[in-house]
């Protein structure tokens, strides 16, 4: 066997694609012999053909060649017959490519078949006859059918020859397609009377060694005459078709004649044999010549069709002419894409053009139907790139960003350049494998804690936060604390951090008066290889406790001033007067001033701005306003608890200064003021003592009254002689009466209340009887809910966003619980969310869980992180919980609030800074808050709109409004700025302040050289301060009396409950047959009497009268009835439980 190696290096743009080899083999070779050393040729170490996983792509689903990667070399999977695989074309070929991964390799590999002589020569049909006239001219031809040879070249068919060649003669003739058309001529007149049938025999032979050869056997029946043979109007008749024409489509009308008449001038057409059978695709009316499409054509198989026809009259005589039929390409095949090699996952950090797959692309159409152009879609980082024709590679573009996007799924979408445009694509799914490339990222730049001072050691002072966008090992982030000092100390001896959850703690107590402020770094490290580090700047401050007053700069309180500020009279109404300036050394809330008056001389002039101090005119001034007003100004900051200051302002109504001169020379109005203020506090003490002694006087009057009122039946002056049944005896001296008298008081649980009064028995001698009450005790079971049973099987989560709309799908819950919907149905699914508020509804008919109502995170959570709902889906038959929790997702729906400075609309200053301002000089502080959370809750501050730019800046995290450079003579005295209030959130929602800052000195002292009056005014303060200790202490005893009367009161109602109170005296009256019997004073008749009472009577107002005397008769159950006088009463209802009985 000989073998030819060809090997050509292709020098390529992209690296993937190495080069090309050639190889040259014969078709037959046996199964498992070898081609060639690949890996020598190629130059590649086997090593690489086993690592790289070396495959061989043949681009069919037949494979005839198998690479053995342990010998880099290639074999004979399947034997390979040259005719099969290319049939007439040539060069045949097989078109390989070998693939190599880690990294991605493509080698083009092109072996040819060279063709080998094991075909031979072959006739459609091993015997034919042919009847010709024995008046057929010497020079006539008979078309021969052509012998067919699968071979090609050399080995294909050579020559023909014909035996015997007494009456004929052989004639070959070269056609367009290198075939030859074989014809018998005659070249001998024939006789039918000497030989009626001639036996020839044709021999077709090729040029192979050795030579094959095949043989038809052709017998001639000789006729009478025929004279004239067929002739074909064209020797050759060209064509036109589409592929994909249907079945019956007309194709050519071949058209031949012959000059004979009769029988013999009749033609009939048919269809030459070749090596194709093109009978099975065409066919040819025997009777007019007209050629169909029967069968099924395609340009990718067959371009071109040449059809032998043949014309042959009744006399045997026949002619020939050759069909060209063209066959015109439909755009009726789509690109075939196949994927010769893929990565499943690459590292974000490959270089730019890594290979990430190759694939074939091959449209069989022809010219611009074939014609392929591939993308991929848009907004990624990867190309597609043409290696070589009908390869190609897709490869990165830029560098890549696992933590941009984890995962690409790319559509490789190839379409030719047909009309109507065919396409195919594919989709790949290429993982992005993380690279410790991103080092941790805090929340902030950096960041500020406050604490309170005198704190605990060990309190939790902040939080830092600092997130690595890599993956797992290479996102796990440690905080550390890192080595510094404060004022010499290290900084490990005031705070400590959580490595895990980056907590900061305080190690000692801080004092704000040694120490207002320090910072220190944290550092962030993750858990890669090497690890990544990144530190944020931590700023703690301390805060003051609200240990300080506030502090008036002005106006200044110097004492002898009598004036501080001038109002013209023609002022209107909002006039500025003035403004009080105060400050606190304290900070945050402490620090916040409010402003109020809290005397004033006309109230109904002034008023003083709750936040910014300005003094301002509330009506118009006129005439009639006294000249010297003053207000008293309480400056209280917003401490717990707040601590505040005053301030006097005198202001001086007048137009010019002669006339505040002239008022005030004298003291008058200030002796006024004083004067009223006396008479006010007098009057006051006077009505309350006065209200004091008339509340006495009417409460002990109304005691009296209903005392008197209550003195009934007992102490009353009139005798009262009882009366006694008629038929009363003094039987054997016993004194006993001789009937029963039975009286019964039924009273209800709250008779206690009704003012009706039951006579009691004129006897003490009472039978105490315990009622033995039974109530019947109940005992609550204890309910405990189901829900609070652990018995839940599977929790579900869901995360949505809040404010999502009515109806909105939340999830698949029966999926995701492994639910069937029926279950859902059969076991009636409900939701229990354990309060009113229902926001989430279940659909039992879907198994879904959708938005009952829009849920506000606000609205439902406040500042709570995480929001979520917690709910349970409880079933029945058997019963089964489920715990469902729903995080509500904050959405930046909210913008910033301005807390301070409050925007009341006609202020004209808000801060006043002076000329001796330095830079970084605190004007004031932009408070501001956001009701989201997380980062749509970060703040951030900065200047809008500024008079002047260069003299003012915002702190960007706090807010703090400070001076940048210093302050001149030169700066005007309205400063304005507009300052916006801008959150995180995306997109961001922000607010604008406006600040009115006055620079300018503080307001000059008017009339400083005036008479002092500190000494008057010490007196009027003293006496005022009397005043108000004495109307406080009367006002004290009026109360104290007011509740010792009425304790008093409670206590003696208590003890006046009894059963009668008569204010009548009772002399008792004796029966004239009453003896005195052994001393015994016994009656002879016995009185029972019944009171029965409830439970609760005590509780009612209802009285029992006593007896009319205070005699009684003592019954003791042993004796015979001894006659004593009891002169001291009882209370029936003080023995609450027990009936009385009475004999």
């Amino acid at each position: 066997m000989r073998r030819q190696v060809l090997l050509f290096i292709l020098v390529l743009s992209v690296t993937s694609v190495l080069g090309q080899v050639s190889y040259s083999i014969p078709e037959e070779m046996e199964k498992g012999s070898a081609v060639c050393n690949l890996a020598q040729d190629l130059g590649l170490d086997f090593k690489r053909l086993k690592s790289g996983r070396a495959r061989i792509h043949s681009g069919d689903s037949t494979e005839h060649i198998e690479l053995n990667r342990e010998r880099g070399v290639l074999l004979i999977k399947e034997r390979i017959d040259r005719e099969t695989l290319c049939g007439e074309t040539t060069p045949c070929a097989l078109h390989l490519q070998m693939i190599l991964e880690n990294p991605m390799e493509l080698f083009r590999i092109t072996i040819e078949i060279t063709d080998i002589n094991d075909n031979a020569p072959s006739f459609a049909s091993s015997e034919k006859r042919i009847e010709i006239s024995e008046s057929a001219v010497i020079g006539s031809k008979f078309v021969l059918e052509k012998a067919i040879d699968a071979d090609i070249g050399t080995n294909g068919l050579q020559s023909y020859s014909l035996n015997p060649t007494n009456n004929f003669a052989l004639k070959l003739e070269n056609q367009a397609d290198g075939s030859k058309k074989v014809e018998m001529v005659l070249q001998k007149p024939l006789d039918r009377e000497h030989q009626e049938q001639i036996s020839l025999l044709l021999t077709a032979l090729d040029g192979g060694q050795p030579r094959m050869s095949g043989t038809m056997q052709i017998t001639v029946n000789v006729l009478d005459a025929n004279d004239n043979a067929p002739v074909f109007t064209k020797a050759v008749y060209k064509a036109t078709i589409t592929e994909n024409s249907p079945r019956g489509t007309s194709v050519i009308t071949v058209s031949a004649s012959d000059r004979d008449g009769g029988s013999n001038g009749e033609i009939s057409y048919a269809i030459s044999n070749s090596k194709r059978r093109l009978s099975d695709v065409f066919q040819i009316n025997r009777k007019t010549g007209e050629v169909t499409l029967i069968g099924e054509i395609d340009y990718e198989k067959t371009k071109l069709f040449q059809i032998d026809i043949e014309a042959i009259d009744n006399g045997g005589l026949s002619d020939s002419t050759k069909i060209l039929i063209d066959i015109i390409d439909v755009n009726d095949n789509s690109p075939q894409l196949k994927i010769l090699s893929k990565s499943d996952n690459i590292l974000e950090d490959s270089p730019q053009n890594t290979v990430v797959a190759m694939l074939s692309v091959n449209d069989p159409d022809s010219e611009r139907n074939g014609q392929v152009k591939c993308n991929i879609n848009d907004d990624i980082p990867f190309k597609i790139q043409n290696t070589m024709n009908g390869f190609y590679s897709l490869v990165t573009e830029i560098a890549l960003d696992r933590e941009i996007a984890s995962q690409y799924n790319i559509s490789v979408t190839c379409s030719d350049e047909g009309v109507p445009s065919l396409s195919s694509s594919v989709t790949l799914t290429l993982q992005i494998s993380d690279v410790n490339d991103n080092e941790p990222v805090f929340e902030r730049s950096s960041y500020e804690a406050y604490i309170v001072e005198n704190n605990t050691p060990g309190l939790s002072i902040f939080t830092v936060k600092a997130r690595d966008a890599d993956w797992k090992q290479n996102a796990r982030v440690s905080y550390l604390l890192e080595d510094s000092s404060v004022n010499g100390v290290p900084v490990s001896s005031y705070v400590s951090v959580s490595a895990d959850s980056g907590v900061i703690h305080a190690v000692r107590s801080f004092d704000y008066e040694q120490i207002k402020d320090f910072q220190f770094r944290v550092k962030a490290q993750d858990g890669g290889s090497p690890p990544l580090s990144s530190n944020v700047t931590v700023k703690v401050l301390i805060q003051d406790q609200n240990d300080n007053p506030p502090q008036v700069l002005y106006p200044v309180q110097t004492g002898g001033s009598l004036v501080d500020e001038m109002v013209p009279r023609s002022a209107d109404v909002g006039y500025l007067v003035t403004k009080v300036v105060a400050v606190d050394v304290d900070s945050g809330q402490n620090a916040w001033l409010s402003y109020k008056v809290q005397k004033a001389t006309d109230r109904a002039l002034f008023e003083v701005g709750s936040q910014n101090g300005e003094i301002r005119t509330i009506r118009q001034v006129t005439d009639k306003d006294a000249v010297r007003q003053r207000l008293t100004v309480i400056v209280e900051d917003n401490g717990q608890p707040s601590r505040s200051a005053t301030v006097i302002v005198n202001v001086a109504v007048a137009d010019s200064f002669p006339e505040v001169l002239s008022e005030f020379t004298d003291f008058t109005h200030d002796k006024e003021y004083n004067d009223n203020l006396t008479f006010y506090l007098v009057l006051a003490l006077a009505v309350v003592s006065f209200l004091f002694i008339t509340c006495v006087v009417v409460i002990i009057s109304v005691k009296i009254y209903r005392w008197r009122q209550s003195r009934i039946l007992y102490h009353s002056n009139l005798p009262v002689i009882p009366y006694y049944p008629p038929r009363y005896s003094d039987t054997l001296g016993t004194g006993t009466l001789q009937h029963v008298y039975n009286y019964e008081v039924c009273r209800t649980t709250d008779s206690r209340k009704s003012d009706c009064k039951f006579g009691r028995a004129g006897s003490q001698n009472v039978l105490i009887m315990e009622p033995s009450s039974t109530g019947t005790m109940q005992r609550i079971q204890s309910e405990k809910s189901i829900l609070d049973e652990p018995d839940s099987p599977l929790e579900v989560s869901y995360s949505v966003p809040e404010e999502m709309a009515k109806g909105s799908l939340v999830g698949n819950i029966a999926q995701d619980l492994g639910l069937d919907v029926k279950r859902l149905q059969a076991g009636k699914a409900r939701i229990h969310t354990g309060d009113s508020a229902e926001h989430i509804q279940l659909n039992k008919e879907k198994g879904l869980l959708i938005i009952k109502e829009k849920i506000d995170r606000e609205a439902l959570c406040g500042q709570t992180t995480p929001c979520a709902l917690h709910f349970q889906i409880a079933l029945e038959n058997p019963i089964e919980i489920f715990p469902i929790t729903i995080l509500i997702q904050d959405q930046n729906d909210n913008p910033p609030q301005v807390l301070y400075p409050v925007q009341t609309g006609g202020s004209l200053v808000d801060e006043m800074v002076p000329r001796s301002a330095d830079v970084g000089y605190l004007v004031t502080k932009v408070v501001a808050v956001d009701v989201d959370s997380g980062q749509n809750a970060w703040l951030s501050y900065k200047v809008q709109k500024a008079t002047d730019r260069a003299l003012f800046e915002v702190g960007s995290q706090n807010g703090e409004i400070r001076t940048i450079r210093q302050v001149t003579d030169k700066d005007a005295v309205r400063q304005r700025l507009t300052v916006i209030v801008e959150d995180n959130g995306q997109p961001s929602r922000s607010a604008t302040v406006i600040v009115n800052v006055a620079v300018a000195d503080s307001f000059p002292e008017v009339l400083s050289e005036f008479t002092d009056f500190t000494h008057d005014k010490e007196y009027n303060d003293n006496l005022t301060f009397y005043l108000v200790l004495a109307l406080a202490v009367v006002s004290f005893l009026f109360i104290t009396c007011v509740v010792v009367i009425i304790s008093v009161k409670i206590y003696r109602w208590r003890q006046s409950r009894i059963l009668y109170h008569s204010n009548l005296p009772v002399i008792p009256y004796y029966p004239p047959r009453y003896s005195d019997t052994l001393g015994t004073g016994t009656l002879q008749h016995v009185y029972n009497y019944e009171v029965c009472r409830t439970t609760d009577s005590r509780k009612s107002d209802c009285k029992f009268g006593r007896a009319g005397s205070q005699n009684v008769l003592i019954m003791e159950p042993s004796s015979t009835g001894t006659m004593q006088r009891i002169q001291s009463e009882k209370n029936i209802l003080d023995e609450p439980d027990s009936p009385l009985e009475t004999e």
